[in-house]
């Protein structure tokens, strides 16, 4: 397994999957193992993806200091791998959770961006709430789906505030466009692969900066992708577009019928979105 060092001497591993110019793959979760990125519906075939396991998730090492999970702080982490794979300028993708960690890069280091890719993106880093009102209207989309009533009865709690492990575990058919076989078990793999201690700290506070970093974005001159999945309650259409407002340089995209893993729904609609994103 291919590996670097950190600034504070962590290990970090990374994974290569196929050919072609290298697109950069920072996972979300928070803190979840990039392995659940998979080959991105294929975007393999057209671009070498570098998917990066951030500290103390997938073949990384768990750092001495937990204080080190805190989005801001992994930046250098992004930068040690630029470095370790000898790249001037690299093209970043970012899904979910991850994407608060590539737009605190972009902030700190947008020379060293190319194209930047956010997917079904959170905004925290930007401060960008999405209400639970506009999650019960996103919801509302799958009412037809046999899970729906008891779906939607647990958003309905955790929105009140009343959330709990079931209630959770209930509403996870959600984040996919569909639910069957393949996506019980993408969902299943994820209480494995994230670390939830770090996953506490990714968040903490000063991760995040909303006022810097927005202006860090408004300068930022390069394409920039935003992608929506239509029925993603984690990162709603409409939150999304006020996030792509943000950059002087963007384009917005939204998947129909897919959740939170777009290339999972329509695999050959997602690569060819981002393919032709990425040129």
């Amino acid at each position: 397994m291919p590996n670097f060092t950190a600034h504070d001497g962590t290990r970090l591993a990374y994974h290569v999957i196929g050919d072609g110019d290298p697109l950069i793959c920072l996972p979300g979760g928070p803190m979840q193992a990039s392995a659940y990125l998979g080959d991105l519906g294929g975007l393999s075939r057209h671009r070498q993806l570098i998917k990066l396991d951030l500290r103390g998730t997938g073949e990384s090492a768990v750092p001495d200091d937990p204080a080190t999970y805190r989005c801001d702080r992994l930046v250098a982490d992004v930068e040690a791998l630029r470095e370790h794979l000898g790249l001037d300028r690299m093209d970043l993708l970012g899904h979910s959770g991850g994407t608060n960690l590539t737009v605190r890069y972009v902030e700190r280091h947008p020379e060293r961006v190319g194209r930047l890719a956010l997917i079904t993106p959170s905004a925290m880093a930007v401060g960008i709430t999405v209400s639970g009102d506009l999650r019960r209207e996103t919801a509302l989309l799958r009412r037809d789906e046999p899970w729906f009533p008891a779906a939607y009865e647990a958003l309905e709690s955790i929105v009140a505030g009343r959330a709990t492990a079931d209630a959770w575990q209930a509403i996870a058919p959600f984040a996919y466009g569909r639910w069957d076989e393949a996506t019980r078990r993408h969902q299943a793999l994820e209480d494995v692969q994230r670390n939830d201690e770090a996953a506490a700290v990714y968040g903490s506070e000063g991760a995040f900066d909303p006022d810097e970093t927005r202006r860090g974005l408004a300068t930022f001159r390069r394409p920039v992708l935003l992608l929506a999945g239509e029925c993603d309650l984690n990162s709603p259409p409409r939150a999304v577009r006020e996030f792509a407002e943000l950059f002087p340089d963007v384009r917005f995209d939204i998947q129909p019928g897919s959740g939170h893993y777009p290339w999972l729904h329509d695999a050959e609609r997602f690569v060819k979105t981002v393919r032709a994103f990425l040129g």
